[in-house]
């Protein structure tokens, strides 16, 4: 199948770098957010990288530009039924994403490919609530999408080969790299990485290392570009939990129990970047380990 057309459920960290990578690989996007907010703050953000690969000399003002035009915006979740391609990069709770697939039901081409940009939600079980689980993929963006070259493939246990051919096809031309997972939760990122923060977090909770500690020991010692603690506070505490919840759920093995710490800074509304305050306390220039 020939994918002309792509729609965005979703105009946060994730949904508008999705939406930026398709338009720059000549997509015609429809971005949808209920927040009329957030659809503005999502373009001034495609705008802001885009300036920032036009200082590196990677793009030019007029490519800039053509990116933008191709994106398009809507606050109307039906709008966009007729797409080729839907991505779903909600919140990451299953009630939430099964609630935009009903949404979304009433209005979709025949043709059309729904997916999910879930970090850990199960695939079958999303597929089986819609009209087309032949036709549903996860399709698992990193971040922040620009920059980082991998997109995980997740067939669900009904999932066609027609669907897995194409979306693989799609991969390719945005210039990424994919790799295929099994419906399992978590899928292979989020399964080897998401237990070493938590790690992480139980270290500090039990007074091993303190933060600064704990994140220079494994850029120094490890080689990682960054610390496991300043990682959680990118990726977002609350959805840090939320995967170990799905990994300890699904699962049922006790090595993946959430550190009772992490679940107090979520308790906390201590989320991370997004907040100001995680691990690290952002309200400064330079920021602060918080234990």
């Amino acid at each position: 199948m020939d994918i002309q057309s792509v729609g965005v459920v979703g105009a946060g960290q994730m949904g508008n770098g999705i939406a930026h990578v398709f338009a720059a690989a000549g997509y015609n996007v429809l971005l949808n957010d209920i927040n009329a907010e957030g659809l503005t703050r999502a373009l001034q953000t495609v705008a802001k990288n885009l300036d920032r690969q036009i200082a590196k000399g990677k793009l030019t003002e007029d490519q800039k530009s053509a990116v933008l035009s191709r994106i398009k915006t809507t606050q109307v979740l039906a709008d966009l039924g007729p797409c080729d391609l839907i991505i779903e990069a909600a919140t990451e709770r299953e009630d939430v994403k099964n609630a935009i697939f009903e949404g979304l039901k009433p209005h979709l081409a025949p043709q059309t490919i729904l997916t999910s940009n879930t970090s850990s939600i199960s695939i079958t079980r999303l597929a089986s609530r819609t009209d087309r689980p032949e036709k549903f993929m996860g399709f698992h963006f990193m971040n922040p999408v620009p920059v980082m070259q991998l997109v995980e493939l997740i067939r669900g246990i009904a999932t066609d080969k027609e669907t897995y051919d194409t979306l693989l096809a799609v991969v390719g031309r945005l210039g990424k790299t994919a790799a295929s997972a099994e419906d399992f939760p978590a899928f292979i990122v989020n399964r080897i990485l998401m237990p070493m923060i938590n790690e992480a977090v139980y270290t500090l909770y039990e007074g091993v290392g303190s933060v600064q500690s704990i994140d220079q020991a494994l850029k120094l010692g490890a080689n990682h570009p960054m610390g496991p603690l300043e990682l959680a506070d990118f990726i977002g505490l609350d959805t840090c939990l939320a995967i170990m919840n799905v990994l300890h759920d699904g699962l049922g093995d006790s090595k993946y129990r959430p550190c009772p710490l992490l679940s107090k800074y979520v308790e906390a509304g201590w989320l991370g970047r997004k907040t100001q305050r995680g691990f690290y306390d952002y309200r400064g220039d330079v920021p602060v380990p918080t234990r």
